[in-house]
């Protein structure tokens, strides 16, 4: 019924419009001959008096146009005229329309591809009950911390969470490690999180004694649980202690990570002081209580963070977490992926600018073929402000077809910047294609019609009907238009420029990361993480036999030619740390004791690694039950003994009351990421023997190793071996990370090597545009000016006469964009610096090298149309009008 009355509207409205314009028609023409039989009586002809009449109004058209603004009525009616005109205009021009829609697509489609990601990432807010109440604390603490912090702050509620824990779960058919995390008993439903089976925790199931639970996902419960919905009060073994299952989280829930599978209660245990005050300190998040500010938070922080640091059993040292805040829980997700993404989004900004530029250039370019028609119009009486509307529709529609491409060419992208980027960037599974980005896409697709059609439009409008129509619609195209072409190719060049320059700095940088010395050497090494139970190795001889038993056995593997144990791989991402005691160093009041990044091998580790020592020996056989003793690598022998000997030095785990001897100084081993040795907090490095005296703190030796297989052999052969020698060994030890030392290393720079490869697409595509726009405009020059260079030929001037004048005009917009590129770069180059490694943002080679390429480049997009110059035939070139 409804659609029925809208359909009688629009007819009533159609047949009245009709009318109306039936009526104006012949009024308007009723006044011509009025005014036209006026002068026939004062004695003028009629041919004569029809045609001043004409002048007098100026045209029947104008003045049905003036009448329809007066009447208020043009605008919708004029806009549908010029979307049809504007498509059929496009339609006779299928060549250009395709370059140009193709062009903003490529474009347009980088724009919403980049933008899917800062939108998934940073922008769309967190898939929790009012995520813009809940807030980072940017340090870490213990659980004793915590505990105080809970009781005492009043702004927020608080829940701490640990981020990398794994866990064995056996007993459900072959034993696996599964990615976990341990949480207060608040964590869960303080980001309003609501189960889909059971519950999640409760007030004091984090107290030691009632913490014997576990939440399962979504994924893992149907994937190792068959979906049984009995599942609730089942008791399950994770690292051979049995918890029972309360609860079955959401499929969209992922905290900490995407990976997370099991959530477990902390074990909160005053009684055991080291645990408590000296454990892992670990990150917590708030919810702001009602009517609270982020600021209120940040200074109660604060204010707690000053009375804390009194509580520990021990002296904490001014600094540690000196400059404590609470920001918004997205920004603390995110971390420095967010300057990254920006950069990104950059990028493809300029690329976007180039193609606009370039679709300019060319709409101007084909402007000049059309004076002849816009003369026409505007002599007809079309306005100014009707002709800029018309070829500004134009700009619009066209833009509008490659805002539609852009959008399934970004689809495509979307999938494949997936693919390029690191897999631990937070957030990446919640990036795809959504509202916003559609709004983003159509909102950027009219921006970059009016932004290229508005130099199209008023060129357009400037047009003087005599003098067009008066050049035979040759298409007098003014040397304002001509510059004007000149300067967009300019800015095309210098936004190349400093794209290209961008990217170059960039490949530079991941050319030093993945050829930097990582300290060891990581071809034909296999690895793999094995986790016996931590109660496994409670007993130090058991484990110690299996450990010798793994070993002893892959040894006899066909084509294995060593293997070794360490409990932290290089580049793993894993941190051993232990306070150590140094001689000759004394701690000061107000500083901690030496924090230790402490590695436990096995004797043939540095021979499998490839790693000699500068001084002094490795370890050997005889140190599993000799003194202990200790290898420190070189940075850590310069800090502590600077110009001393460190061989013969001492040091102790804090605890104990045995002294390791440092026997050996091996050098620096990139073991944190491939741009750091260690981490920022970390004051030394130690390698001690895998035997009795290799404890942690809870006084059992470790009982996580990855064992390193150098083999001739290829990985998959070895890998099996593996799994099979370990699983006959001990059952319930899961064998978990299999991969080659080149893909750890590969994995390591995979970050560089994704902002490298996406900044040199994009470099690659401005570059691209850039010649297309160089062409483009010596093309429609040499076009333009082929009856001049026949002249000039034809009085004698040398096709090098020729070649010279074409190809300076071309260098020299094409020189100054090189020369303004190079200007934006030295600025734009600085915002890089953070993301830069070995190279800095003003790098002289890069800077020479990538001038070298575009003036190459430009030379040559100025060379290809100027050979057409230098074979124009005068003879021809005289017959045209």
């Amino acid at each position: 019924m409804i659609a029925w009355r809208q359909m009688r509207s629009w007819m009533r409205a159609t047949v009245r419009r009709a009318e109306m314009e039936t009526e104006m028609d012949t009024e308007l023409r009723f006044h011509l001959e009025e005014y036209a039989e006026d002068l026939v009586r004062q004695g003028v002809s009629r041919e004569e008096a029809l045609r001043r009449a004409r002048l007098e109004f100026g045209g029947v058209e104008k003045a049905k146009e003036e009448c329809r603004e007066a009447r208020g009525m043009s605008f919708l009616e004029t806009f549908w005229q010029d979307l049809r005109y504007g498509a059929r205009t496009l339609r006779k021009s299928p060549g250009f329309t395709v370059i140009a829609a193709l062009t903003l697509a490529l474009g347009i489609g980088a724009n919403t591809a980049i933008f899917s990601l800062v939108n998934g990432i940073l922008l769309r807010p967190l898939p929790y009950a009012k995520p813009e109440q809940l807030v980072s604390i940017t340090g870490t603490y213990p659980k004793g911390a915590f505990v105080t912090m809970r009781e005492q702050v009043q702004t927020m509620s608080v829940g701490m969470y640990s981020e990398n824990d794994q866990f064995n779960l056996t007993g459900y058919g072959d034993a696996v490690r599964l990615a976990g995390a341990r949480v207060s008993a608040e964590l869960l439903s303080l980001l309003g999180t609501r189960p889909q089976l059971g519950r999640t925790f409760a007030q004091g199931d984090d107290v030691a004694g009632q913490d014997s639970y576990v939440v399962l996902s979504d994924a893992l419960w149907r994937d190792r649980f068959a979906a049984d919905t009995s599942i609730i009060g089942r008791v399950i073994q994770l690292d051979g202690t049995p918890r029972q299952v309360i609860g079955v989280l959401a499929p969209d829930f992922r905290f900490p990570s995407s990976k997370t599978q099991v959530w477990v209660p902390l074990h909160n245990d005053p009684r055991d002081a080291s645990t408590y005050w000296s454990g892992s300190f670990m990150p917590v998040i708030g919810r702001l209580s009602t009517a609270r500010r982020l600021s209120e938070a940040s200074a109660e922080i604060q204010l707690f963070q000053s009375r804390v640091s009194k509580m520990f059993p021990w002296p904490m040292p001014n600094t540690w977490n000196a400059d404590v805040s609470a920001v918004p829980l997205q920004d603390g997700m995110v971390g420095n992926v967010r300057a990254r993404l920006l950069m990104l989004l950059g990028a493809v900004g300029l690329v976007l600018l180039i193609a606009c530029a370039n679709v300019a250039n060319l709409t101007l370019s084909k402007a000049a073929t059309r004076e002849k028609e816009m003369a026409i119009r505007t002599a007809l009486g079309a306005g100014r402000r009707r002709v800029a509307i018309q070829v500004l529709t134009e700009s619009l529609l066209l833009s509008t077809l490659g805002g539609v491409l852009g959008l399934v060419f970004s689809k495509g992208g979307l999938w494949l910047l997936k693919g390029r980027l690191p897999a631990n960037m937070p957030r990446l599974v919640d990036v795809r294609l959504d509202w916003r980005v559609l709004a983003f896409t159509a909102g950027l697709a009219v921006l970059t019609g009016i932004f290229f059609g508005v130099a199209p439009a008023l060129q357009a409008s400037r047009i003087s009907p005599a003098e067009s129509l008066k050049s035979g619609g040759r298409g007098a195209s003014g040397s304002a238009s001509q510059r004007l072409r000149g300067l967009l190719v300019t800015v095309e060049v210098a936004l190349a420029v400093m794209l290209v320059l961008s990217a170059g700095l960039f490949i530079r940088s991941f050319w030093t990361v993945s050829h930097a010395d990582p300290g060891f050497h990581f071809e034909q090494i296999v690895t793999a993480r094995i986790t016996p139970n931590p109660s496994f190795c409670s007993d130090t001889n058991r484990c110690l036999a299996f450990y010798r038993n793994v070993l002893d056995q892959l040894r006899a593997v066909q084509g294995v030619n060593d293997v070794a144990l360490i409990n932290t791989l290089p580049l793993g991402g894993r941190v051993l740390k232990r306070v150590m005691d140094v001689e000759d160093h004394l701690v000061a009041d107000d500083e901690n004791a030496a924090l230790f990044w402490m590695h436990v091998v096995s004797p043939d580790y540095f021979r499998v690694m490839g790693i000699r020592p500068l001084s002094g020996r490795a370890f050997t056989p005889a140190d599993e039950n000799g003194s202990p003793v200790a290898v420190v690598t070189a940075a850590t022998a310069k800090r502590y003994w600077p110009n001393k000997m460190a061989i013969g030095k001492h040091l102790r785990l804090a605890g104990e009351r045995e002294w390791h001897t440092v026997v050996g100084v091996i050098p620096d081993v990139r073991a944190y990421d491939i741009t750091k040795y260690s981490p920022q907090w970390i004051d030394g490095i130690a390698y001690v023997p895998f035997n009795a005296t290799a404890t942690l703190e809870g006084g059992n030796i470790p009982a996580e190793m990855t064992i390193a297989v150098r083999s001739q052999a290829h990985e998959a052969q070895i890998k099996p071996e593996i799994q099979r020698i370990v699983g006959g060994l001990n059952s319930e030890a899961p064998v978990s990370e299999l991969q080659s030392m080149r893909h750890v290393f590969s994995e390591a720079v995979a970050t560089p090597a994704s902002t490298a490869s996406l900044f040199s697409t994009f470099a690659g595509v401005a570059l691209m545009l850039g010649m297309m726009g160089v062409y483009g405009v010596l093309s429609f020059l040499v076009s333009k000016r082929t009856r001049e260079i026949g002249i000039r030929m034809a009085l004698g001037a040398r096709r090098q006469d020729v070649l010279w004048m074409v190809m300076k005009e071309g260098a020299q917009f094409s020189f100054a964009g090189i020369a303004l590129g190079l200007v934006g770069a030295a600025a734009l180059t600085r915002l890089l610096a953070s993301e830069l490694y070995g190279v800095g943002p003003t790098d002289a080679l890069t800077y020479a090298g990538v001038t070298s390429v575009m003036v190459a480049v430009t030379l040559l997009a100025c060379y290809v149309p100027t050979r057409r110059a230098m074979r124009v035939d005068p003879l021809t070139a005289l017959r045209q009008d």
